[in-house]
C-alpha cells in the first residue's frame, strides 16, 4: 500500500531456528495530533535499517535469552513515535532524534522483562554502595584494588564480578557536547510538547551527569567517550588504549558503576536541600 493513509510494515529477524517475521499495521497507529501521516510513514520506511542495526548491537551486550526480534519490534514502535513527534525546526537531524527514542524503547522493554537475577541486582547494589563508601572515606575515587579489598574478594574475583554485571547494565550514558554547538545528548530526545518542569529536570540531570563524568578516572572517561560518542567496539577501544577487549569491558562496567554512585549521591544531596 502507498504511504498515504498508512501502510503495513513487515519485519524479518534472523533467529537460531530460522527467520522470524512480524507485521505492524501502521494504519492502526495514528500519529500524534498535528503530525503529518505521510511524513511519518516516509521517515519510518527510510530508517527501519537503523532499528535493526541498533537492535543487533544491543543484543551483543545482553544474555542470549534476549531475542533480537523483540528488540526490533519495540525499536520500530520507538521509531514510529519519533517520526510522529519529529520537528525539523529544532535543528536536530531525524536520525539523532530517532536513535535515542529507539534505544529508550528497547531499554524500557528490557527493564519490563526484568531478566536480571536477583543475586545479580544485589551484586550491583553492593558494588555501587561500596564505591560510595570508599569515595567518602578515602576522599578520592577508589581504585579497583580498593573496591576489591572492601568487598573482601581478590582482585581477580572482582574482575569476574564486573564481567557478570555487564549483562545487568542497561543504562546508556552520553557525554555532553564538548564544544557547546548544537543540542546536547539529553536534549535530543526531548519531546517538543514537554512542559517547562520536565525540561528543567532534564537540564538538571544533564548538569549532574556532566559533573559526575569529570570525576571519573581519565582512562575510564576515555573509554566511555570512545564507546558512546565515537561508537567504537570494545575490541577497537582495546587497540586504542592497549588492553584486551575483556579488560575494556570490565573498565566500562566499573565506570558506569561510578556514574550511578555519583549521580545517586548528587540526587540525594539535592533532595535534602
Amino acid at each position: 500500500m502507498g504511504l498515504g493513509g498508512g501502510f503495513v510494515l513487515t519485519l524479518a529477524s534472523p533467529q537460531a531456528n530460522g527467520t522470524e517475521t512480524e507485521t505492524l499495521d501502521m494504519r492502526r497507529m495514528p500519529p500524534p495530533p498535528g503530525a503529518d501521516l505521510d511524513t511519518r510513514d516516509k521517515l519510518v520506511m527510510e530508517h527501519v535499517g537503523l532499528v535493526k542495526a541498533m537492535a543487533g548491537r544491543l543484543a551483543n551486550r545482553l544474555p542470549s535469552q534476549v531475542e533480537v526480534s523483540e528488540l526490533i519490534s519495540v525499536g520500530v514502535l520507538g521509531l514510529i513515535d519519533a517520526a510522529g513527534r519529529f520537528n525539523p525546526a529544532l535543528g536536530v537531524p531525524f536520525s539523532a532524534f530517532a536513535r535515542r527514542r529507539i534505544h529508550g524503547a528497547m531499554l524500557d522493554s528490557l527493564r519490563d522483562l526484568d531478566w536480571a537475577p536477583r543475586a545479580l541486582r544485589k551484586m550491583r547494589r553492593d558494588v555501587d554502595a561500596t564505591m560510595a563508601r570508599l569515595r567518602s572515606t578515602l576522599g578520592r575515587e577508589p581504585e579497583s584494588a580498593d573496591i576489591a579489598a572492601a568487598l573482601n574478594v581478590p582482585e581477580a574475583e572482582y574482575d569476574r564480578m564486573l564481567d557478570q554485571l555487564r549483562g545487568a547494565d542497561l543504562a546508556t550514558m552520553r557525554q555532553a557536547s564538548a564544544d557547546g554547538d548544537g543540542p546536547g545528548a539529553l536534549e535530543v530526545a526531548v519531546d517538543p510538547g514537554e512542559g517547562p518542569h520536565h525540561t528543567l529536570e532534564r537540564r538538571e540531570l544533564r548538569e549532574h551527569l556532566a559533573r559526575a563524568i569529570v570525576h571519573l578516572p581519565e582512562r575510564e572517561r576515555h573509554i566511555l567517550a570512545l564507546y558512546y560518542e565515537e561508537e567504537l567496539t570494545l575490541a577497537e577501544i582495546g587497540e586504542v588504549i592497549g588492553v584486551g577487549e575483556s579488560r575494556v569491558s570490565q573498565l566500562r562496567t566499573q565506570a558506569l558503576a561510578r556514574l550511578r554512585s555519583l549521580l545517586s549521591e548528587a540526587l540525594q544531596r539535592k533532595g535534602t536541600h
